[in-house]
């Protein structure tokens, strides 16, 4: 049966880099049958701009409807003036709260060929590969109340709710370990728990969840030091279990060790592996509509979408081993460029890909 895919490109390079991973799956269409049905919405700025929201209630039916999500980025300069409830951000977090998608999944994998393009020593990143998963449908993000007040001094005061509950920290620990175990069997659970109950609690629900999966190995860490490990022995890590926001603040730390951020795919899944796939990094409007972003992230993306939600670990493999020959011919976009590669633009990153398949 045909799979339908929503394909979703937002602001800023945003289309750019969805044309090429869309270009991928439609030679996979065409050499090795991928039975896919991909249409096209609007997201995030590029949807405001239409429909005065980030995010029409249609699209959030077609994104419900189908079977994965393949999305760009959100935002830009051009919306930061807007009231907050209308930003383009608001768009993204409605997808992944409506369509529940609660664990991100991050790889922060350093291939071989770009060792020399991470600011740390090649000798400290060669090997790297890591496993970031992050809470992401609830913590400090979602919860409630929230806002900016007046006290009765006269004095503004913004506010936020940093909440999980039981059934949120065990559903997540679940993923992580899973994942844990289908690699080294080590898992890192990060959190603040000397100074905030709710990680507290959540040290303590993943520690009872442990129990489940004897042969992994748990450490626990608080998430200042394993931002200083991140840097000072990333190799330690395997996998990498956390809430919302110091998920969202390490895996950033994470992407940078591998060179770029430019390389790193994502996945937001729901619990029977429905999900949304997008890269790491953001819409950089300083280079959008100039042809010179990075698609790769967008296209292991796309692999990661034919893995988890589509069913196809064939193709998956045969994406990444692609951009593996890709880096292998010395081919770089300006951000993972070093002297004597080629440089090559958006495009023609996402024809070698295509090339290599």
């Amino acid at each position: 049966m045909t799979q339908q895919v929503l394909v979703l490109p937002g602001d800023g390079i945003g289309p750019e880099i969805t044309a090429e991973a869309v270009k991928v799956l439609e030679a996979l269409k065409v050499s090795d049958g991928l039975d896919i049905d991909m249409t096209e919405d609007l997201v995030g700025g590029a949807a405001y701009d239409v429909h005065g929201v980030p995010l029409a209630d249609e699209t959030m039916d077609k994104a419900k409807a189908a079977d994965a999500v393949l999305l760009g980025a959100v935002g830009g300069y051009k919306w930061e003036s807007l009231d907050i409830s209308v930003r383009p951000e608001k768009g993204l977090l409605r997808l992944r709260s409506e369509m529940e998608l609660f664990a991100n999944l991050r790889p922060a994998f350093l291939y071989p060929q770009l060792a020399s393009a991470s600011t740390l020593k090649p000798e400290v990143v060669a090997g790297l590969d890591i496993l970031i998963v992050r809470e992401l449908t609830g913590g400090i993000y979602f919860g409630q109340p929230r806002g900016i007040r007046t006290l009765e001094n006269g004095e503004r005061q913004g506010f936020n709710t940093y909440v999980y509950s039981e059934s949120e920290i065990k559903r997540i620990a679940h993923v992580a370990f899973q994942a844990a175990m289908k690699r080294n069997k080590k898992l890192t659970s990060v959190d603040k728990a000397n100074v905030l109950e709710v990680t507290e609690l959540w040290r303590e629900i993943v520690d009872d969840v442990a129990k489940e999966y004897p042969e992994v190995e748990v450490k626990h860490m608080y998430v200042d030091n394993a931002a200083m490990q991140l840097v000072l022995n990333p190799k330690q890590f395997d996998v990498m279990v956390t809430g919302n926001m110091f998920g969202d603040i390490l895996s950033d730390e994470a992407s940078m060790l591998t060179g770029s951020i430019g390389m790193l795919a994502s996945a937001s899944l729901d619990a029977n592996n429905k999900g949304m796939y997008e890269p790491s990094h953001g819409s950089a409007p300083d280079i959008a509509g100039q042809n010179k972003a990075n698609p790769l992230a967008t296209i292991l993306s796309a692999a990661m979408m034919l893995r988890y939600s589509l069913g196809r670990e064939d193709l998956a493999e045969k994406i990444e081993n692609a951009v593996g020959k890709v880096l292998d011919q010395g081919l770089r976009t300006g951000d993972i460029y070093s002297d004597g590669d080629k440089l090559v633009t958006c495009s023609e990153m996402g024809d070698a890909v295509v090339a290599a398949l």
